[in-house]
This record gives structure tokens, sequence and C-alpha cells, in this order.
């Protein structure tokens, strides 16, 4: 059995043989990966050792101590959190080597879900997957779909079967983004950056090598990725005053002209709501290390973009008239979302996306009360319809 001092040795093992000083970037990743020690829950072969999901901590406090470099997270955030563990419950050997490149940062992965008018409601979404042979042509389109621009795959979901009911007729595929037929288009968010995009795809063809379970049950391989999802965008690890109320509390400590004893009372109750999500956070983390992750995803992420959208209001209103300004509207594609390297107006503004993203708060507070609360589900009159047959 692999345990704490197995996984040191391993960890010294790689950095005498790669050191990172001078080792370039990706080789030390790939060797990394190659070690077992990139996500140790995952099988050998894959990245992992097939050892606790709890031991990663020990093997990244090495590594972080040795000033090894890591795999940007956050600019693959939607392949970590999203594709990878789709990819390792219901892939294929063959779908299964993409994880090495999708760790090691060699690509970037975007998701293919959303569409207009199948958002919350995403099991309405029209986009069609026919087959012809041994390939599925794909035509329809997409929308609020992040790092698409830079992405070399995506994970997606079309209406294979438009004669079932519409949870029930949707199969998941990996899609090419350099295939053609695809073609991706920039949102400009108030921000004035175009972190998201919309995708349009017109006869593009996947081999049904990529398609990603059975045919017809990619709904049930959808709730896989959105409970990672949810789990990964609300889940963060992060230190005491990380995140969005590190900025305010700073500015708080550093400017006491701008206190009053209203905002006092509030960046109070900030403080702490901030720092029992974080707690909580560090308590679903310690459950997904004995099993998978659950509807309490769907908490998290709430508490996230309320927490956001509270503190990033009250910093605006802390600094006065200097929380009107802004630095930069310039039209810009960025590779990631930085809400600390940005003014207050930048975090007030994007923080109202985070309400949206990964599920709307609406659609989430029902998964919590159905799946946590174990509440009565709404009154669905469309559950046993054909899609084909859905009035729109």
């Amino acid at each position: 059995m692999t345990d704490a001092a197995e996984l040191k040795r391993r960890t010294a093992q790689l950095l005498a043989a790669y050191p990172p000083a001078s080792t370039d970037r990706l080789d030390f990743l790939g060797a990394r990966f190659d070690a077992g020690l990139a996500w140790v829950h995952y099988p050998e072969g894959l990245g992992g050792l097939g050892a606790p999901r709890s031991l990663q901590a020990v093997v990244d406090a090495e590594l972080e101590a040795a000033e090894a470099p890591d795999n940007d997270p956050r600019r693959i955030g939607i392949g970590l959190g999203m594709a990878a563990p789709t990819i390792l419950k219901y892939g294929t050997d063959e779908q299964k080597r993409l994880l090495r490149p999708l760790w090691v940062g060699e690509e970037v992965w975007c998701q293919l879900f959303s569409e207009p008018g199948a958002g919350s409601d995403l099991a309405a979404l029209r986009t069609r997957a026919v087959r012809e042979g041994d390939s599925w042509v794909v035509n329809g389109q997409k929308v609020w779909t992040s790092s698409a621009h830079l992405a070399r795959w995506a994970i997606l979901i079309a209406r294979t079967d438009p004669d079932a009911p519409k949870h029930r007729g949707i199969t998941y595929f990996i899609c090419d983004m350099t295939d053609p037929g695809v073609e991706v288009r920039p949102l400009r968010q108030i921000t004035g950056e175009a972190e998201f995009n919309e995708v349009f795809l017109t006869d593009v063809r996947i081999p049904d090598s990529r398609r990603l379970g059975e045919a017809g049950d990619g709904w049930r391989v959808a709730q896989t990725t959105l409970n990672n999802e949810r789990v990964a965008i609300g889940g963060m690890r992060l230190p005491r005053e990380g995140g969005m109320i590190g900025p305010v509390s700073t500015t708080w400590r550093e400017r006491p002209e701008l206190r009053t004893h209203d905002l006092h009372q509030r960046l109070l109750k900030l403080w702490v709501d901030a720092e029992v999500a974080r707690l909580t956070g560090e308590r679903l983390r310690q459950q997904m290390a004995v099993g998978q992750p659950g509807p309490e995803g769907a908490g998290m992420k709430l508490a996230f973009a309320r927490l956001n959208q509270e503190i990033s209001g009250l910093e605006v209103e802390l600094l006065g008239g200097e929380g009107l300004l802004y630095d930069d509207w310039t039209m810009r594609r960025p590779e990631l979302v930085d809400f600390t390297g940005r003014d207050a107006g930048y975090r007030y503004l994007r923080s109202k996306g985070n309400s949206i993203e990964g599920g709307t708060s609406e659609v989430l507070l029902n998964i919590v009360a159905e799946r946590v609360l174990g509440l009565p589900s709404e009154p669905r009159n469309d559950k046993d319809v054909a899609w084909k047959d859905l009035a729109r």
C-alpha cells in the first residue's frame, strides 16, 4: 500500500532525476505524471498510484518546498476539474491517453454544454449529432464557452435521438476543436474582456471512437462532469483570507480613513462567512478523499457566488469614488480569470457572472432542495414526452 513515506520517497527520486532548476517545465511535469505523482488517487499508468486522494497534499508540499513548477491549474481548470474525472470514469483505454497532455497542460480543454435556450434547462439542448457510418455529424451552437479560443479539445453533449424524452436522447462526445466546421467567436463581457465564446458547429465529423459512454446515455455521463464542475468552482483550496475577502481586508487595514461603523459590521460578517465557506470546502475535500463528489458541491458553489458578489460590492462602497474607477476596458481574450490581480471595479463586474456560470444559483437551489434536503421535486410535465414533441 502506498503511504505518505512512500510518496515522499518517490517525490525525492523525481526531484533528483529531474532537478526543477535545470529541467524544462513540460519535461518535469511529464516526468511527474509518469511517476504517478500527478493525481495520486488515479490508477497507475494514468498519472497516479491508486493511493488515497488525501495523500496528494504530501506530494504537493514536497514539490512546493523544492520550488518545482506546477501545471498552471487555473488555465487548465476545465480539463482538470471536469473532463479528466469524466474520461477516467467512462473513457476507453484510448481515450484515457488524453489525460497526460491534459494534466501536463500541453492541451487546453473547454466545455460545449450550454446553448441559446438550453442553459439552466440543459437537457433542452438542440445541437444534433447524426450517425453516419463510423462517425457522427454534428450541427448546432454552444454558448458561454470558457477558453474555447485556447482549447484543443472539448467535452460536448448533443442530441442523438429526438424521439426519446429530452434527458434520454443525449450522447456525450470528445470534440477536436481544430476540426473543420468548428468556429469560435468571442463574447465580450461587461468587464471588456472576452474569456467566454460562442461556438458554431457545422457538419463537424466526430469519430464514434470519441463517444464517451453509450449512445443515448449522455445525460448520466454529463452528471459526472457537472458534479465535478461545482466542486471545482466552489471547493477551491484557499488559505485564510484567500480569494475575494483578501483585497478588501487589506484595504480596510491600510486605509483607516475609509472606515465607518456600518462598513465594519458588514466586513466582519462577510469575513466570518468567507472563513466558514473555506473550512466547509476543506471538509468537502476530505469527503471526496474517500468517495465521489455529491450534491454538496452545489451548496459550495452557491456560497462562492453569493460571497463574491457581496464582498466585491462592499469593496466598491468602501473605496467610495475610487471604487467607481476602472483600469482597462481594452478588448482582450485572457487565458484565465484573475480576481485578485485587477482592481475593485473588475472584481465587482466579473463576480456578477459567478451566479450564472457553472449552473445558475436558482437551479442549484433546486438541486440542494431535492438532493440534499430530500424535498419533493418540482412538477415536470415534459419528463416523459419525446423531445421532438416539446413546445418551443
